[in-house]
């Protein structure tokens, strides 16, 4: 039986959060109530606990979960059912009413569900959806690239830079998945990382000579698509250089940056818009590298309002996340299972703002995991 409280961290002031005790969610519509076992922690989990994020100051955090279907809402397809093992993500520390991952249960868009297969661990299931259906939107958004499902009949180069990053890393797998070859930028204590899971080449992106040994390799095919995974102006400037001057080169961005090229085609894709929510829409600022979220009545230079057609995109990348895992074709990020639960949280959100984590994940095991 389904308990009516549970434990969560929960958003207390600026930069600061309890675990505290709290009603569970109910599933709505279209909706799967989810107990957690395992969560993971995304750099937008210390960004949201920062002034003017959400509407209710006493949110609960987390984006990115494992666990197994407690039970379904009304209109929910009958292929989801209680007992399932799952992963997700939703939209983290922003009301009462979306709620978050670092509970003991959560309330999700039972449409936008990954299946979890035995074989993965919750820990290891808790890093993907996040992340990964970053990768995918930064992919097949505003691009209309070879997928893994339809893979490329003739083979092209794609630049990944910062490949070690959470989102780098599915990049890496699902550009290769797809059928394609994969040049990447990492630190060089990463480089085995990359080629672990599918690069075809690695270079450090500190080297001042990263510009030209990527086009040495390249040769005669030149790259006309970058996927920039660290989004940064200092990422931005040599990722055009790669691309040189051949007209319709394009770059996906994960973070709102110019690119400096006007000759280049760039977009940010804010994964929030996936969650394709009636009239929920977000503006997004640089306020000291950080982005920031917040309602429409706050005015930015980038409104990203609901739409339908992200909602579907959506939808699409759980089916096929779905069908790579059962193949067991792709590899979660390395994690970092952290002791004591959820109740060392505030000290872990402040080691990664610190810009501590590198290459792996912080996660939590929040339930005592059921027998697989």
């Amino acid at each position: 039986m389904t308990p009516s409280s549970m434990k969560a961290v929960v958003k207390t002031g600026t930069g600061k959060v309890e675990v505290k005790s709290v009603k569970v969610p109910q599933p709505g519509r279209g909706q799967a109530l989810v107990k957690v076992f395992a969560a993971a922690q995304n750099p937008c989990d210390w960004m949201k606990l920062k002034d003017g994020w959400g509407e209710s100051p006493e949110s609960v955090c987390g984006h990115d979960f494992a666990g197994v279907i407690e039970r379904v809402g009304p209109d929910v397809s009958p292929e989801r059912k209680a007992g399932q093992r799952v992963a997700g993500w939703l939209d983290g520390c922003w009301s009462a009413e979306d709620g978050g991952a670092f509970a003991e249960y959560t309330v999700v868009d039972a449409s936008l569900l990954v299946d979890l297969p035995d074989s993965i661990s919750f820990e290891s299931g808790s890093t993907l959806c996040f992340a990964a259906f970053t990768a995918c939107q930064a992919l097949w958004q505003n691009q209309n690239l070879p997928t893994p499902l339809e893979p490329a009949k003739t083979s092209f180069p794609i630049l990944v830079w910062g490949g070690a990053g959470a989102v780098g890393q599915y990049v890496v797998q699902l550009i290769k998945l797809s059928g394609l070859q994969v040049i990447t930028t990492a630190s060089p204590q990463n480089h085995e990382l990359m080629k672990k899971i599918g690069a075809d080449a690695v270079f450090d992106y500190k080297d001042p000579e990263v510009v030209s040994k990527i086009k040495s390799f390249c040769g005669d095919q030149e790259l006309s698509v970058a996927i920039d995974c660290a989004s940064l102006p200092e990422s931005v400037l040599p990722i055009s250089q790669c691309l040189g001057d051949r007209e319709g080169a394009y770059v996906a961005l994960v973070m709102p940056v110019q690119v400096p090229a006007k000759h280049i085609k760039s977009d940010f894709s804010l994964i929030y818009t996936l969650l394709g929510k009636v009239g929920l829409s977000f503006c997004v600022r640089f306020f000291s590298d950080v982005i920031k979220f917040s309602k429409p009545q706050t005015k930015g230079p980038y409104e990203y309002p609901a739409e339908a057609k992200h909602y579907e995109l959506a939808k699409s990348f759980a089916k096929m996340f779905s069908q790579i895992l059962k193949e067991d074709k792709i590899q979660a990020n390395p994690t970092r299972v952290v002791p004591n639960g959820l109740a060392d949280a505030q000290s872990w959100i402040d080691y990664q703002e610190q810009g501590k984590v590198r290459a792996h994940r912080i996660v939590y095991s929040i339930n005592e995991s059921p027998a697989s």
